[in-house]
């Protein structure tokens, strides 16, 4: 049997001519989407690449070229990625692994380089940033010498002193630039009342930035021995020169007020020969020490124990309360009986909706032991200590985690008890399971098998769990008997804070924080990995 033949209308000339037409609108039409959507993309990058290059000038000013040669190469992996047509997965994929490599790989990378070098007070920058700073710190007035009338100066953003020497001239200098004289500044009565490219500061202007204003120092020549111009009141300007004179062909430093000569030792700082340091130095590696003091130090090593016990305990106890809190309310609220389960649903995860940090708050104030809500409203006006006995601050700390974190909780377990196929159950009711047994061996172990990865990320996160300690307690009350500012609720990663210095409390030790840091990284690493290997134990049931 043969297919039936469709009769094609005759092909006239102007049904060519309409067939051309619809062809030609097709390609204008794509031609234009085209062309649109690659103007679009043009812009995007070319946003993308004046940023880039805007982060590699900076990193260049500052020479962190590692930084700058990363930059460098997510350029122009953007650039070839999206301008090439044969890349078109990594369109996808790029955005995601510069983030990561931005964020993630970058921060472990700089954390464990940090860990191993003395980066800290007295240890922040390089050496020649040191010299500078010493030869700077330890300036003092040229004794006899001349009081110049002084006008404080701008150039945008950046300030210059103008200074009218004994023989009328005017002289005007910057940080980076030595005193020179300007023949076209304006003088009146010994004042520099204008200079060409240059605002003259009034005393509003000059108040507003005080602190820069005497922090300036303008070199008086190229010579750093001739020493530079600073003032006090914005109005005189004295010569300065430095006590301490550093020698490059010997690398040392020399005090000129007693002949004190230190040189360059190990640590990253100048010593003489009777062990006296001076006070900046500047990083050096210094191998395993920072993680010797971790554990060999006392002042470390002892509240280490104590607070990495807590940390685990916290964690450990988190994840149990809010987990049994969680499933217990997931089973009520799931029962078809329960009337009006979607309020009560709503109503268990407000808690989840309130920013973490802010609740924090919220409950260090109900739990003061004066005027708090709890010890005055609910306990008829107890002062019940909750923040400041050690105990109870624990326990504080972990029911206001407990009401934090159940409803999290509460909405996994939901999620996974509704995702149990009801033939299951039926099948074990047939067998003649009762409730507790077909609870006991079906339930759980399938829910266990949803829920145990979301358990040990849960631990991890209450591992690291800074926002609630901090807000909360501050990691007090304080250890009694320890010489860092350390207390009974402290985790490690409050520890960590701590001991480096950000919260101004004690001196900044970033290598000792960042050595730390490290360690708190493989033991959650391990306690993960091992919880995943136990895990895989319940996708035998399933």
């Amino acid at each position: 049997m043969h297919d039936p033949v469709v009769a094609l209308p005759p092909e006239t000339p102007r049904s060519r001519r309409a067939a051309r037409r619809v062809l030609r609108d097709a390609d204008g039409g794509h031609a234009t989407n085209f062309s649109r959507g690659f103007v679009v993309k043009l812009l995007l990058l070319a946003m993308i690449d004046a940023l880039g290059v805007y982060v590699v000038m900076a990193a260049w000013g500052q020479g962190s070229f590692g930084i700058l040669w990363s930059m460098v190469g997510l350029l122009v992996g953007a650039n070839y990625v999206y301008f090439s047509k044969r890349a078109l997965p990594m369109k996808y994929i790029l955005p995601g692994l510069s983030f990561l490599l931005v964020y993630q790989i970058f921060v472990i990378l700089f954390t464990g380089f940090v860990a191993f070098t003395n980066y800290g007070d007295g240890h922040n920058s390089t050496k020649a940033d040191a010299i500078e700073a010493l030869l700077i710190q330890n300036e003092r007035r040229v004794e006899g010498s001349d009081a110049y009338p002084l006008t404080v100066l701008a150039d945008g953003d950046e300030l210059a002193f103008a200074i009218v020497t004994s023989d009328g001239d005017v002289r005007v200098g910057r940080a980076e630039a030595p005193l020179e004289t300007i023949d076209e500044a304006e003088v009146d009565d010994d004042v520099v009342t204008a200079v060409p490219g240059y605002e003259v500061l009034g005393r509003q202007a000059i108040l507003a930035r005080q602190s820069d204003v005497t922090d300036l120092r303008v070199p008086v020549s190229s010579d750093p021995a001739d020493g530079s111009i600073r003032t006090q009141d914005a109005r005189s300007g004295y010569v300065f020169i430095s006590t301490m004179h550093y020698d490059e062909t010997t690398d040392s430093m020399t005090d000129a007020l007693t002949g004190t000569v230190y040189t360059p030792n190990d640590d990253g700082q100048f010593e003489s020969a009777d062990g006296a340091t001076l006070a900046v130095g500047w990083r050096v590696l210094v191998g395993f020490d920072n993680f010797v003091k971790a554990f060999g130090d006392p002042r470390y090593s002892t509240p280490f124990l104590k607070v990495f016990a807590w940390t685990v305990a916290f964690a450990a106890l988190s994840v149990v309360t809010t987990f049994l809190l969680g499933l217990f309310l997931a089973m009520v609220f799931n029962d078809e009986r329960v009337k009006g389960r979607k309020i009560y649903r709503t109503l268990m995860i407000l808690p989840y909706a309130i920013p973490g940090f802010l609740a924090a708050l919220l409950w260090s104030g109900m739990l003061n032991t004066k005027f708090g809500f709890v010890n005055q409203i609910l306990l008829g006006g107890a002062e019940i200590p909750w923040l400041t006995d050690p105990w109870l601050a624990k326990l504080a700390v972990l029911g206001v985690n407990l009401w934090l974190g159940f409803p999290y909780m509460f909405l996994i377990c939901t999620g996974a008890l509704q995702s149990i196929p009801g033939d299951v159950l039926e099948a074990a009711k047939i067998d003649g399971a009762g409730g507790i047994r077909t609870w006991k061996s079906v339930t759980m172990p399938l829910l266990l098998i949803a829920t145990a990865p979301l358990l040990i990320s849960s631990f991890a996160f209450n591992f690291n769990n800074f926002t609630l300690i901090y807000m909360l307690t501050g990691g007090g009350p304080r250890f009694a008997d320890a010489s860092v500012p350390l207390g009974h609720t402290d985790i490690l990663i409050s520890m960590v804070y701590s001991i480096s210095g950000v919260d101004g409390n004690a001196a900044k030790d970033y290598g000792l924080a960042s050595a730390l840091s490290i360690v708190i990284f493989v033991i959650v690493g391990t306690i993960s990995a091992i919880a995943f290997r136990q895990t895989r134990k319940l996708e035998e049931i399933n």
